[in-house]
Parts: C-alpha cells; structure tokens; sequence
C-alpha cells in the first residue's frame, strides 16, 4: 500500500483497521477482483468507533455476474460474519449489509463491475488494485453526487402536507411522526446541507455542519400527542419555506395554488382535533 494509505490506516480505530487489512489481503486471492477501494467517512479523515466501512470491490466485467451470486460466500470468506443482506431497501441491490464480530463492524461490500467503476457519488480511496488498473482507468474520473432538485421536492410537498393533515384529523399518530421523519430525511435535512455546502444526504451528521438550523429542525420533530403533531408540521412548513427562498436565491416567492389549499387544508384540521379512542 503507498505511504499515504498506510498514514491514513493508522489513524483509524484498530478494530476498522484491523479488519480492512485482513478483508483486503484475502480478497486478493480472488483473480476476479481487481481493486478494492474505501469511500464514507475514510474520504475525510473522520472514522471513529461508531464508523462503518465503506468498501467498493471491482470485479472484472466477465466474472461480474459469478461474483454477484457468491457475494454472500465472499463476505463470510473475509471475516467473522454474522448476518448479511443486500440493500435493495435503499435502492442499491450490488451492496452487501453486513455484520461482523465480535468485536461488532458494520461493513457495506459494494460490488461493481470495471465497466461500472466511474460511475459513482463519491472519490473512495484505492486501497489495494492489480497493477494500478483502478488508478489508470476509471477512478481517475470525477465524482459526480446528485444535487438538490428544488422543484421535484416542490411538487410534492403540499401533497405530503395535506396527507399529514389528514393523518391528524383520523388521529394516526405514528404515521405523522413516521411522515414527518421522511420528511427531514427527503427534504428539509437535503436542503440544509446543501445550502452550507455538504453534500444534500438525508440528515447525515447535520448536527455538525447544519448546526445553525438544528433548533428549527428539532421542532419538526412531535410529541406523541395532538399538540405536538400540529406544532411539528407547522414547524416543518415555516422551515421549509424559509430553506425553499434561500436556495432559490431571492426569486420571488409566489404561492402555488396547491400550497394555497394545502395549508388552508391543514388549518381547518387543528380546528376539528383528533377524535378521541373508546
């Protein structure tokens, strides 16, 4: 490994480095795998004990398809596994979740094909690769992080406010603090990063660079009760509308007739309450 890699091991947890030396070393054994690289939080020199690791394996493009139907037997090759699946929750079906230990180590194995290696959100670091294929071909390119599309969340903002208010007037409480929750992560957390220049995923350490707007997103978090629902998508709104005329930097706000009815929706719901159970 080149001298600056070896540097940023050693300033990570022994348990992280631990495993990421060992994972790596078998996975060369493997005359399929043509790198190994480590994106996340190892990108910014921030891997604490709570961290996971972030691993992208490259597989040559004709082996890809057998890698993909022995990645379970691949990850349990590497290291103690407990339990792993692949993360179509998150839309990501080439990733592997997976749990090692003890010591426990969250562990996502993200295989992808050569072909497939310059497509990607982030720059991870090439740890380990057969004769600098990785470092002359693909990961050479610039990542590319999908930014922040104002108008798609626009579109359906006002729908999910008038879903929400309805949820009040029916009394389903989990399911407004379940909606609100999507929205933070979907919307309002997206938009707080981008507008102080962090990449715009979910709610993801925005306690730390989001940290002037975490008093007003700690109020569109609710109470179990009635009160707390209203007070909190209230809060979400004004929020959201404070977030929407900043990053359209000082266009004119004009009030759709969605968020017109909308919001007019939701006022006539903290009239009525929430029925009360039996």
């Amino acid at each position: 490994m080149e001298t600056n890699i070896t540097k940023q091991l050693a300033e990570i947890p022994p348990v992280h480095r631990d495993f990421l030396l060992t994972s790596v070393e078998k996975l060369k054994n493997d005359n399929r795998i043509l790198g190994v690289a480590i994106g996340g939080s190892f990108i910014s020199g921030h891997v604490d004990e709570y961290s996971d690791l972030d691993l992208v394996v490259v597989v040559a493009p004709e082996e890809y398809q057998k890698v993909l139907d022995e990645r379970k037997r691949i990850a349990k090759s590497i290291g103690p596994l407990l339990e792993a699946f692949t993360a179509e929750h998150v839309g990501e079906p080439r990733l592997l979740v997976c749990l090692y230990g003890p010591p426990l180590i969250h562990v996502d194995l993200k295989f992808v094909s050569m072909d497939d290696a310059g497509k990607r959100v982030e720059n991870p670091v090439v740890i380990w690769e057969r004769d600098a294929i990785l470092t002359k071909n693909n990961f050479q390119d610039e990542a590319t992080y999908p930014v922040l599309d104002i108008e798609w969340i626009e579109e359906r903002f006002w729908v999910w406010v008038h879903y929400l208010a309805a949820k009040i007037g029916r009394g389903e409480l989990f399911e407004i603090i379940d909606g609100l929750g999507f929205i933070r992560s979907r919307v309002l957390g997206p938009m707080i990063l981008t507008k102080v220049g962090a990449r715009p995923q979910g709610v993801r350490k925005i306690e730390e660079c989001g940290d002037t707007y975490v008093d007003k997103l700690q109020k569109t978090v609710p109470a179990y009760d009635k009160s707390g629902c209203i007070s909190a998508l209230d809060a979400t709104i004004e929020l959201y509308r404070e977030l929407r005329k900043e990053l359209r930097q000082g266009v004119k706000e004009v009030s759709s007739k969605v968020e017109f009815e909308a919001v007019n929706y939701f006022k006539e719901i903290e009239k009525i309450g929430i029925p009360q159970s039996p």
